[in-house]
């Protein structure tokens, strides 16, 4: 590690800090939402306590337990960036619960008396009900300590809950150990959510009317049919020809146009969202006002009589004579359409029907609460019946469908790689509970993993690794209860498998993101599998280093790969020699009495395909390009999935490697007129990589028709998205036809390139790129 590149990045942290509070100053102080409003004077604490803490020295940048005085197993509070404000997130004020317990008990509303009572025969045994009936939830880790000392007092093991009060007791007065009761049971750990319902519901809640929608409602329903009795009442002084003011009006139309001008001004007291009715410029206006020079006595001059009678005919000419067949079917279409209900209206009625259902959980079917008003409704809520709900009230439901994780991938509640990693601990929770015989035991393990899921990543410096789930004192003192056999591991496996398929299948253009990565990692664990698997490291703070992790995954793409494979020669990789550094490190590694944390010879080979030769501090950008390098040797895990873990997706490679490409092609039209688009082409790079690996796996046959569709779909976007994408095109096609690139990864000088994302230079896919090199 590069003890001045640590120094840089701890120094500069208060600046980023300031930065950070400083946007949600502005945010707080100028956003139009309230509730956006809240947000960022809550990060704004956040970001404050930050400060402080830096300041002080109670917060410790880069390590793993960055609060003074707590241990790695609490869970912090961690804002953008992976800093800690210092804060449990099982801390801060009692809970409505705990209040409510406190009460019901007749102890003092303090957490240290609550833990005590825990303790008791009576807390014991209503900790013990809790378990047995499932009614309870585990929303932050810690709410799981004093159930599984329940559970060890229940099986015997009173030296274990012993020893595990001994480490909690130091906090019992600063954390929540008791667990929440719920009125619903554990949901099924077969299916997962992406929303609750009560998510559901705050999103429904906060649905407001559309200014723009009502605005045109009030037109609809208020002013055009103001402005036909205007017209009417002028073309009344019409002759046969249609010009207004031709002969005298009958008797009372001076009254009546008095009558009229009074209810204008009553309406425009009362209706208020619309304008043009009092421009002068337009026809209502010019009616209006010409209206109210007449009933007033003062003859109109030949330009306002020329306004008039112009308004006149342009208005029957556009909509026929009022009364007419066609005005009437015009003024009948617009009178349905304005009596649509409102978006936010309908959401208030989906909102009532969420309310009967368990808010804590998803739902496991949203086609009753999307359905069309029915006749009942109609009655209580006078929303017309038949009336469908909108499809962005329909997605907002549908988000919080209960399901298994493939049915939601193919409904499109998940979205992305993103996304599904979001989802995927409750999967995992489920898979690694099964290790425990003990149903008790094993549905508050599924709990407590959901809860530990969401314990969001710190920054860390020096390789060092996030907090492990086997790490907290109340999984370690039921470890022994785990049941890892034979049967746990193929379970664990086939959740791996399952896992991997989907997330390649679905999103085969995206590098597996960190938190699935993270997951994956605990299910190859538990399948005892050995399979190496990889995060995206982050450029600006990235040391220089690999953990032995990376050459392992390296090594597993090679025996993939080698052999002269179109990833391996497009890349310009010697995977050979990849295998033998595998081998030297790993007997390295052997004779030492402790294991390696870095992998030199991997860093090095990096640094020097990423053109690179000495050591030390580089830019951003030069990070950037060196970790590239590690993801293509490794190909960011897909290696691992294919070869260790045996995906197969479907419907084959042939299929996703054409869909990469049309990722590619979208980016890469995001490119032209962007005025900051290094980070699209790193995607786009990303993407073509992805491809190329997917590539490599197709049959022959299917590698030659590549061509025919690379040119189809490239066709299929914009002349300059084609005109960026030669240069990697015919590279392509130069390595596919056995050639090569330059040690600069050009040939054909310059028009075939192998495409990658970073560059220290200025990239070749940029508008202008003579414009300097950047993060791409």
């Amino acid at each position: 590690m590069n003890d001045d590149a640590e120094q840089q990045l701890i120094t500069g942290a208060p600046s980023y800090a300031l930065g950070q509070l400083a946007k949600a100053f502005t945010t707080a102080l100028t956003h139009e939402d309230a509730a956006t409003r809240s947000g960022a004077e809550d990060r704004g604490r956040r970001w404050r306590a930050v400060l402080a803490g830096l300041a002080d020295g109670r917060l410790k940048v880069g390590s793993r337990t960055p609060v003074a005085g707590l241990p790695a197993w609490v869970t912090p509070e961690v804002v953008r960036g992976g800093f800690a404000t210092g804060a449990a997130i099982a801390g801060g004020p009692l809970q409505p619960y705990e209040t409510e317990a406190a009460r019901r008990i007749g102890v003092p509303a303090d957490r240290r008396a609550l833990f005590a009572y825990c303790l008791t025969e009576p807390g014991l045994a209503r900790l013990c009900g809790l378990l047995d009936s499932g009614r309870y939830e585990v929303t932050v880790p810690e709410e799981a300590a004093l159930l599984t000392v329940a559970w060890l007092v229940r099986s015997g093991d009173v030296t274990g809950a012993v020893e595990l009060v001994d480490i909690l007791e130091p906090f019992a007065g600063q954390l929540r150990f008791m667990p929440r009761p719920s009125d619903a049971p554990v949901p099924d750990i077969a299916a997962v959510h992406r929303r609750t319902v009560a998510d559901a519901g705050v999103s429904l809640a906060r649905r407001r009317p559309n200014a723009a929608v009502e605005t045109q409602r009030e037109a609809l329903t208020v002013w055009q049919p103001f402005a036909d009795e205007l017209l009417g009442h002028w073309l009344e002084t019409a002759t046969g020809s249609g010009r207004v003011l031709d002969h005298t009006p009958a008797a009372g139309w001076h009254e009546r146009g008095v009558a009229l001008l009074d209810r204008y001004r009553a309406l425009a007291a009362e209706h208020t969202r619309c304008a043009k009715h009092r421009s002068p410029k337009e026809n209502l206006g010019v009616l209006r006002g010409a209206l109210e020079e007449t009933v007033a006595g003062r003859p109109l001059d030949a330009r306002r009589l020329g306004l008039l009678r112009h308004a006149v005919e342009s208005m029957v000419r556009r909509r026929g004579l009022p009364g007419s067949e066609r005005h009437t079917a015009l003024r009948r279409l617009q009178a349905a359409q304005a009596a649509l209900p409102a978006h936010h209206a309908l959401a208030q009625l989906v909102l009532r029907r969420l309310a009967g259902l368990p808010q804590d959980v998803g739902a496991a079917d949203v086609v009753p609460l999307v359905r069309a008003v029915s006749e009942q409704e109609e009655r209580e809520t006078g929303l017309p019946a038949g009336v469908r709900i909108p499809r962005a009230i329909q997605q907002v439901v549908e988000a919080a469908l209960s399901a298994p994780i493939g049915t939601l991938v193919e409904r499109g509640v998940v979205p992305s790689a993103e996304v599904l990693a979001e989802l995927v601990p409750q999967l995992v929770a489920a898979t690694t509970a099964q290790a425990y015989p003990d149903e008790a035991l094993r549905t508050l393990m599924a709990a407590h993993y959901r809860a530990f899921g969401k314990r969001r990543s710190l920054l860390l410096l020096n390789l060092e690794r996030q907090v492990r789930i086997g790490e907290l004192p109340w999984v370690r003192a039921v470890a022994g209860q785990r049941g890892d056999g034979e049967a746990g591991r193929e379970l664990a496996l086939a959740a791996l498998r399952q896992l991997g398929e989907l997330a390649v299948q679905a999103f085969p253009a995206t590098v597996l993101p960190n938190p699935l990565v993270r997951e994956l990692g605990v299910l190859a664990y538990r399948a005892d599998l050995g399979a190496p698997l990889v995060e995206e490291l982050a450029a600006d703070i990235f040391m220089g280093t690999f953990s032995p992790k990376f050459l392992a995954a390296a090594r597993v793409a090679a025996e993939l790969l080698g052999g002269g494979t179109l990833y391996e020669r497009y890349y310009g990789i010697d995977y050979a020699a990849v295998r033998n550094l595998a081998i030297v490190e790993t007997a390295e590694a052997l004779r030492r009495s402790y294991g390696a944390r870095t992998s030199p010879g991997f860093a090095k080979l990096c640094a020097e395909r990423a053109g690179f030769r000495a050591s030390g501090a580089r830019s951003v950008a030069a990070n950037g390009k060196v970790i590239e390098q590690a993801q293509i040797l490794t190909t960011h895990n897909l290696a691992t999935l294919v070869r260790q873990v045996g995906i197969a997706p479907e419907p084959g490679w042939d299929d996703l490697a054409r869909r990469c490409f049309v990722t590619v092609c979208r980016l890469t039209t995001q490119v032209h007129d962007h005025p900051r688009p290094l980070a699209t082409i790193k995607d786009a790079a990303y993407a073509w990589r992805q491809m190329v690996f997917h590539l490599a796996l197709c049959t022959p046959a299917e590698q030659a028709s590549a061509p025919a569709w690379l040119a189809e779909e490239t066709a299929r976007h914009p002349a300059h998205a084609a005109a960026r994408l030669a240069p990697a095109l015919a590279g392509l096609r130069l390595v596919a036809t056995g050639g090569s690139f330059a040690a600069d990864g050009t040939a054909d000088g310059g028009r075939a390139r192998r495409f990658l994302g970073w560059s220290t230079d200025g990239h070749w896919l940029r508008p202008d790129p003579g414009a300097g090199g950047a993060r791409g």
